[in-house]
């Protein structure tokens, strides 16, 4: 926070909730509520407001009250977007509440004379139930193509560097190295595959809708497993008579700080 402290004054509410009020020197100042890190008000040196707050969520209390979002201002939308995803509408971020860090980076040397404040959401058991994989990812398949099996086998290209888990993955990954990994940092330990004969790769979750459909899979099982498979998909084995193929699969667990010695730093990150 600013070692001035008259620029930045912590506050209660609406309904009581935290806040805290940014003033600068010109007498431009700024709102944020602690209650989903979210800026309520902004104005500048004329005092003019502007933010869009909707009258009713500040007027009408009972509607500017957890568990109900703040109407307006500048929200906080994490880790999803709208309904794109299996978390609730614009994920749980705007609907936590915040904390103020004690202890900031120093403020950058071009907005000296400026009020700030660094806020921290910390994550609960609850938000680890619902954004399950974050401490797990798979090494080896970044840019390769794959087979979305939800989009009825279409063939696509990996383009993210991180891939989160916020629902249901069905994918073929095609020409894939003969070395996998699947990294576990809550465990700290890591799957290392390595195959032969087995050019193909599958990554599947089936995530909450489908777990619940499925008459042997747990309900909740859906959190503590990650399927990475090695297949022969896109081109079947054809054998004429007194012809032979093989196909190999090795698995191993190993502490992670070894295989990240070991493996191709390429990375595709898989979590959620």
């Amino acid at each position: 926070m600013s070692s001035d402290k008259e620029h930045v004054e912590h506050c209660k509410g609406v309904n009581g909730l935290d806040k805290v009020i940014l003033r600068e020197n010109r007498r431009c100042s700024a709102e944020v509520y602690l209650y989903g890190g979210q800026v309520t008000s902004w104005k500048n040196a004329q005092g003019e407001e502007l933010l869009f707050l909707s009258s009713k969520a500040f007027f009408l209390q009972a509607a500017f009250r957890p568990p109900r979002t703040i109407r307006g201002g500048i929200p906080i939308c994490f880790p999803q977007f709208g309904n794109i995803g299996s978390l609730e509408r614009h994920g749980f971020a705007r609907n936590r509440i915040w904390s103020v860090d004690t202890d900031p980076p120093p403020c950058p040397s071009n907005v000296s004379h400026k009020a700030f404040v660094d806020l921290i959401l910390r994550h609960s058991e609850e938000d680890m139930k619902i954004w399950p994989h974050s401490e797990v990812r798979v090494e080896g398949l970044e840019t390769l193509d794959y087979l979305d099996n939800l989009m009825n086998r279409e063939r696509f290209t990996e383009q993210e560097d991180a891939i989160t888990f916020e629902s249901e993955v069905d994918k073929v990954y095609l020409s894939t190295p003969t070395k996998i990994a699947i990294l576990d940092h809550e465990r700290k330990r890591t799957f290392e595959l390595r195959k032969d004969g087995l050019p193909d790769a599958v990554v599947w979750n089936p995530w909450d809708k489908k777990a619940k459909a499925m008459p042997d899979f747990g309900d909740d099982e859906y959190t503590n497993m990650l399927c990475v498979e090695a297949a022969c998909v896109e081109e079947p084995v054809t054998l004429k008579p007194g012809e032979e193929w093989k196909g190999r699969l090795e698995i191993s667990a190993v502490p992670s700080s070894y295989c990240s010695e070991q493996l191709d730093p390429r990375r595709l990150l898989l979590s959620g």
